[in-house]
């Protein structure tokens, strides 16, 4: 893998896998069937350097195109525009169902997730179930890209099943990222916009924060911390942090996005 130029992290992630599976062998006692020393087996993985890792942060300026090129597809549009405005994982994203979706587009329950055309009903972590709120303009682009579709995926093919996380890089977001001179980066460059503009740029809570990402907050005030039930706060919050970047003021150039036909039977994996 180091000859393949594979970087540490991705070898980790790989191996990982394989230890998993061999762990996940037991007997009815619980015990490992296939016990494995790896260090021992002169398997040692390179060391993972943070500080090396790359990990892309879109900027304003790339934000701005992606939610205004022509150049880009409607649909796709409105999809790189909602990933910027909450920050949340793309299988997050493509598992919103229109049903989900409350208080006029300003309020998304997020408790399931898109993933190689199933819909999964359970989240990275237990905080990842959560609920997003968006600012009032990007609500209204919300509603109008609906239309008058009441159920289904939001972001979905003309048959109403799910998006493919590699076509929307491939086909869209590299090709528009390249377009301004960005290196190509995948959908987590969305997620760390966010954070970085939230945390650096606006006086957004970090509970407030936090609760948008899904993330935990340790110790017995984080605990303690009841902000997802104060959901007219965190409504006040939203529209007063606003996104960072340059938002349509309507979606006369976006047309929504409904299926032909009566949306598929999509899978759920418990």
């Amino acid at each position: 893998m180091v000859e393949g130029g594979l970087s540490p992290k991705t070898i980790s992630n790989y191996f990982q896998v394989v230890r998993m599976v061999f762990s996940s062998c037991v007997d009815e006692d619980g015990q490992e069937l296939y016990p494995r020393n790896w260090k021992k087996m002169g398997l040692i993985l390179p060391k993972v350097n943070k500080k090396e890792q790359r990990r892309p942060c879109f900027t304003r300026e790339v934000m701005n195109h992606l939610a205004n090129s022509n150049k880009i597809k409607p649909k796709m549009r409105m999809l790189f525009i909602h990933c910027g405005a909450t920050g949340l994982r793309i299988g997050e994203v493509l598992g919103i169902r229109i049903e989900k979706i409350l208080d006029n587009g300003a309020r998304t329950i997020i408790d399931e997730k898109a993933w190689r055309g199933e819909i999964h009903d359970y989240l990275k972590t237990d905080n990842g179930e959560r609920e997003v709120d968006l600012p009032e303009n990007i609500a209204r682009l919300l509603i109008e890209f609906i239309g008058d579709r009441e159920t289904g995926l939001l972001f979905c093919t003309r048959k109403g099943t799910q998006l493919s996380q590699s076509n929307i890089l491939r086909r869209h977001l590299h090709p528009a990222l390249k377009e301004v001179g960005f290196e190509k980066a995948g959908n987590h460059a969305f997620r760390r916009y966010r954070n970085t503009f939230l945390r650096n740029y606006t006086a957004c809570p970090e509970s407030v924060r936090n609760f948008w990402l899904g993330w935990s907050e340790e110790g017995m005030s984080g605990l303690y911390d009841k902000i997802k039930a104060d959901v007219a706060f965190r409504k006040e919050v939203a529209n007063a942090c606003g996104v960072g970047f340059d938002v349509p003021a309507s979606l006369v150039s976006i047309e929504p996005i409904a299926p032909k036909s009566e949306p598929a039977e999509v899978a759920v994996s418990a």
